[in-house]
């Protein structure tokens, strides 16, 4: 069983060399993602920390499993990885059905709907991704309890909290 700071190593190898749309070290992202779900244990650290490794990288979810990542952490993994021809909407209804799923998709989207973020976005694409999200944002908070993604928010992208205590989806 991996540890931690043994599954952090694994990600930053996994994803060296890449950057996100914005031109970050790519493990930046998957950092921020695992520090907004240190309340909820270890697990979903690593599942933050692994939650695009399948999607982006050369791993597989077998591959971490012979890698020693313990098997709920990959069903985690796999539950928020994109599958060919599964449109962006469903995908996110089917995440919530999993309670810690929806935990670590909620910590993804914050950290994408960060306004430095999507400064760095051409318009068009920050308004597209702003859409994106938003709507995510509304099935993903309804799935779960409001001091959950309070705690994860409030760690990952503090501006969404005026969004949520709002009740809504504000512009990313």
């Amino acid at each position: 069983m991996r540890t931690v700071e043994e599954v952090e190593a694994l990600a930053s190898a996994a994803h060296a060399g890449q950057v996100d749309k914005v031109g970050v070290p790519y493990v930046e992202h998957v950092r921020a993602v695992a520090a907004g779900l240190v309340p909820f244990g270890d697990r979903l650290v690593m599942a933050g920390l692994l939650h695009d490794v399948v999607e982006d990288t050369a791993w597989t979810a077998e591959g971490l499993r012979a890698a020693g990542v313990p098997d709920d952490v990959v069903g985690l993994v796999e539950a928020v990885t994109n599958q060919p021809g599964v449109p962006y909407e469903e995908k996110i209804r089917r995440i919530t059905g999993n309670r810690e799923a929806t935990l670590v998709k909620i910590a993804d989207n914050a950290h994408n709907s960060r306004a430095d973020r999507a400064a760095a976005l051409p318009e068009e694409a920050r308004a597209r991704l702003g859409a994106k999200y938003r709507a995510a944002r509304e099935v993903l908070w309804a799935a779960v309890d409001r001091a959950d993604v309070e705690a994860v928010v409030t760690i990952v992208n503090p501006a969404l909290l005026d969004e949520l205590r709002e009740g809504r989806a504000a512009p990313s």
